[in-house]
């Protein structure tokens, strides 16, 4: 089920309608039958998949508690070779057999093993993270094992941020499943104004700067590069702004009926370095990397070159989870570039605050072309042409874009709107900005940000899917 769908305008409401109308015992049964009803909007069957990964790590997670020594770490093994197991056979199987079967063509050698035709299940990346993160946190003690099999499958399944997170630890989660959550009109309406705020970012900014970069990207040497390098920095904010806009509604809906899911975006735009960036962009992920990759390794505690490699490394791999393809992979190696560098460098250039900012964002874009890109040579060619400043034409940078004038000129204008609201909200909550003002300013702003949904959404005939759900 989408967030941007007719079917989640129904959903929500009754769901948390009858959250709060139940007794409190039941409670934990209705959120994991609406979660799986969520689940099974997109294809039924693959909830199958899902339940035995929390099969696996529920029995995992018990028998990590009571057993010590060599048998503790076997269980642990076990419990993350079986769920990465099911997650490599959806996702990387036909990626890694593709590319042993290419190397093997160019050899000319027979490589007989063929693809398996599979459908990659919505967010199984990021139910496979926080299953993960549960038993690893089990054996380090710092999460009890939890003997409840129905609070452990809502704490894999919750509905809001089942499918692209934020990908929560056990610590943050579980325990809110016990709590009593009483109906609460504030913290209600404070869920909803950050909804809405996501669904903005999503329906009126991100689907309409979608219309020109998918143009653009899936036909990049029809175009110029003015309109290769306007597609990529339009692709920076909608990413941003679908993926953030997600977070938002996830988290808003939590917050309405009483749960806390942790912070997923902080202005990651107003970083004034790369490892500022990546502590500012999908926190949930980068501290998920952070703790269950890259300290494990050693992190900046084994020497100059190990700590570089750790990072290269984590990077890597943080590229290979985001999809099945070398441009992830590339775009994974450019930002452990960007760090490693910034080690050789030591970052101390003395330049203006704004200066910092500009050349992270324009670090950041260069990224996300491989990011974005159908394959590794398209994102070359497309950096070439970017660069070849003769072909920067202003009158011919729209010509054969499916985005016209108006279009384009109001696109400019919600990208500059958002960008002074994440400029407060890098200085404070704009939520928390706004309580202070006048009623009447108050429902101005709310007003405008409803009317913007229902009349400035981009209609291509079908709702767009978040990015994210693709991981």
């Amino acid at each position: 089920m989408l967030f941007n769908s007719f079917n989640f305008f129904v959903f929500f409401p009754v769901v948390t309608a009858l959250y709060f109308f139940l007794p409190h015992r039941f409670r934990w049964f209705l959120l994991l039958v609406a979660s799986c009803v969520f689940y099974m909007f997109f294809i039924p069957k693959y909830i199958l998949i899902l339940a035995l990964t929390i099969v696996i790590d529920y029995f995992a997670g018990i028998f990590i508690e009571r057993t010590e020594g060599g048998m503790k770490k076997f269980w642990l093994i076990l419990s993350i070779l079986s769920t990465c197991l099911v997650l490599f056979v959806f996702k990387y199987y036909n990626f890694f057999n593709s590319s042993f079967a290419q190397i093997a063509h160019s050899l000319g050698l027979n490589y007989p093993v063929k693809t398996l035709s599979l459908i990659l299940p919505i967010g199984l990346s990021f139910h496979t993270f926080q299953s993960l993160a549960y038993v690893i946190e089990v054996y380090r003690g710092n999460q009890k094992a939890e003997h409840h099999f129905g609070i452990y499958s809502l704490y894999v399944m919750f509905y809001p941020q089942l499918v692209a997170g934020p990908i929560e630890r056990p610590q943050n989660l579980l325990h809110q499943f016990y709590q009593r959550h009483f109906f609460d009109f504030k913290r209600a309406v404070e869920g909803l104004k950050l909804m809405a705020w996501g669904l903005f970012k999503k329906v009126v900014i991100a689907d309409r700067l979608a219309v020109l970069v998918n143009q653009v990207y899936n036909d990049p040497r029809n175009h110029n590069g003015f309109t290769l390098a306007v597609a990529t920095v339009f692709f920076a904010f909608q990413i941003y702004c679908d993926f953030s806009g997600y977070s938002d509604i996830a988290i808003g809906a939590a917050e309405v009926m009483g749960f806390k899911l942790m912070t997923n975006f902080n202005c990651p735009y107003f970083a004034k370095s790369i490892s500022e960036f990546w502590k500012r962009w999908h926190i949930s992920l980068s501290t998920w990397f952070r703790d269950y990759v890259y300290i494990p390794l050693g992190g900046n505690r084994k020497g100059k070159w190990r700590w570089q490699f750790n990072l290269f490394f984590t990077f890597l791999l943080s590229g290979l989870w985001h999809g099945a393809n070398w441009t992830y992979v590339a775009w994974g190696a450019v930002n452990g570039f960007y760090l490693v560098f910034s080690i050789w460098t030591g970052d101390k250039l003395k330049l203006p605050k704004f200066i910092h900012v500009l050349s992270t964002f324009f670090l950041i874009c260069i990224s996300w072309i491989f990011f974005r890109a159908n394959n590794i040579r398209e994102a070359f060619f497309i950096l070439n042409r970017i660069f070849l400043f003769k072909e920067y034409h202003w009158d011919t940078m729209l010509s054969g874009a499916a985005m016209g004038v108006a279009e384009f000129n109001l696109s400019l204008i919600l990208i500059g709107l958002f960008l002074l609201a994440q400029f407060i909200e890098n200085r404070s909550s704009l939520r928390e900005m706004l309580m202070p003002r006048p009623l009447l300013a108050r429902w101005i702003f709310y007003y405008a940000l409803i009317f913007s949904i229902f009349y400035l959404h981009v209609d291509t005939g079908a709702k767009q899917q978040f990015i994210y759900f693709q991981f």
